[in-house]
């Protein structure tokens, strides 16, 4: 299944036929990444689930975004600060809905009772399997403190 992928395919057809030069950049450059991607796994002994590859692709480039954001506005760069955020805007266009924190809480919770999880040596049983079932719906770096927190 190349649910997300496909509609990444979709926007760039999109955007080309309605002239949207911005938003087509923005779409073509997570289409030359997920390229890059496939490529680097190619000789991988086991391929992500495609739906996973993408979001991960997806969830570094805003990651990049948001901290040319940050450096742009302090050095007062508004304009490639806003460009930044355009793109940042197509990107998370195709992230799947991100889980809130009371949820990621909460899934935590439930792996850490099912793992039988109590303490921070469990962390990276925890986290893998946090990844396994939430992997795209969550930015991991932060999930990371709430296992921490968790497992304190």
């Amino acid at each position: 299944m190349h649910m997300i992928r496909d509609s990444i395919k979709a926007a760039q057809v999109a955007s080309m036929k309605a002239g949207d030069k911005p938003r087509l950049g923005a779409v073509r450059l997570i289409l030359a990444k997920l390229k890059d991607r496939d490529i680097e796994l190619r000789t991988a002994s086991q391929q992500p689930e495609d739906d996973t590859l993408v979001v991960e692709v997806l969830q570094k480039m805003a990651k990049q975004r948001r901290e040319s954001i940050v450096l742009y506005e302090q050095g007062d760069r508004q304009e490639l600060a806003d460009a930044e955020k355009a793109e940042l805007a197509v990107i998370e266009e195709f992230m799947p809905s991100q889980m809130g924190e009371a949820e990621t809480i909460a899934a935590i919770a439930a792996i850490k009772a099912e793992l039988g999880a109590s303490s921070v040596k469990d962390m990276g049983r925890v986290m893998a399997e946090l990844k396994a079932r939430h992997g795209s719906e969550l930015d991991m770096s932060k999930a990371s403190g709430l296992v921490k927190a968790a497992l304190a």
